[in-house]
């Protein structure tokens, strides 16, 4: 399976982005509301500034305590991305997530962003591919 395959299966919630500015006590009501676990971080909402996600969040807190939700999202968010594109497979990218520890990539075709896909939607994916081999090896065995 591929990252395209992935992004189609997703309901059609688009990309959360905040500007680098927002605060992180923005960003975090933002992750509440909308009950996810990461936002990109764009200046003008095209460009992929960064991402900034829970855990990010939450190791700052540990270090500087509350005063930190007052802070902007550019002062935490990870400035050094990783990526992928909407042809590389599950495969590979479950490797870069597993060997980086994260769990949010964006996929990025000719310089856009165009999704972004959890580590849930990849391991969902994989399950799903994995059943229909199964049921289709089976129906060989039976013979049909």
């Amino acid at each position: 399976m591929i990252v395209s395959q992935i992004l189609k299966s997703k309901p059609e919630m688009g990309v959360i982005s905040v500007k680098p500015d927002a605060s992180v006590s923005e960003v975090v009501g933002i992750l509440s509301e909308k009950r996810i676990g990461t936002v990109v971080v764009s200046s003008d909402g095209n460009a992929l500034d960064g991402i900034l996600s829970e855990r990010d969040i939450v190791r700052e807190l540990g270090r500087h305590g509350v005063s930190l939700m007052a802070e902007p999202a550019s002062a935490i968010m990870t400035a050094k991305l990783v990526t992928c594109g909407s042809s590389d497979s599950a495969d590979d990218v479950l490797a870069k997530m597993t060997e980086g520890r994260f769990r949010h990539i964006p996929v990025v075709d000719d310089g856009k962003m165009i999704g972004l896909i959890s580590i849930g939607d990849v391991v969902k994916a994989r399950l799903s591919e994995l059943s229909m081999e199964k049921d289709a090896l089976e129906g060989m065995i039976m013979g049909h």
